[in-house]
């Protein structure tokens, strides 16, 4: 079963968000896990991308941005994918920065949630939480 972790930033910067996905990142990748980051949001993604490539002076996180409309599956060898499309069916985490619970969030060992102060953020964060606890998924709570 899929162990579900909310890190929750004391914080309304939409970045702050951003640079823990990049830690978390960054961590799991190191770690030889294979990272999916999630969000229908494509400026949302491409912002991550940018961030993934800067984020620390002296790191390298190996990642790619796949394509609009990219079929899963297809030349995804890098370890860290960000995407709003489904995943292949070799990713380990999930980085969800997308306001739902993505329906295939269950493929993943580990699906990582970054919550933050704001408003709009806090609330979908809350509901999504609900979603996974109705469900009985596994809970971690992480406040930063």
């Amino acid at each position: 079963m899929t162990r579900v972790d909310f890190y929750v930033l004391a914080d309304d910067n939409p970045y702050s968000r951003l640079d823990l996905a990049c830690k978390l990142t960054e961590k799991a990748a190191g770690q030889a896990r294979r990272v999916f980051i999630y969000s229908r949001a494509r400026n949302l993604l491409c912002d991550m991308d940018d961030k993934l490539w800067d984020f620390r002076a002296l790191s390298f996180v190996a990642h790619r941005l796949l394509p609009e409309s990219h079929i899963a599956g297809t030349d995804d060898d890098d370890p860290v994918l960000l995407s709003s499309d489904l995943p292949g069916n070799d990713r380990t985490v999930l980085i969800n920065l997308d306001d739902e619970v993505p329906t295939f969030f269950s493929r993943f060992e580990r699906t990582l949630e970054i919550v933050n102060k704001d408003s709009a953020i806090q609330e979908a964060g809350r509901s999504r939480y609900r979603f996974y606890k109705t469900r009985g998924y596994p809970l971690q709570h992480h406040n930063l």
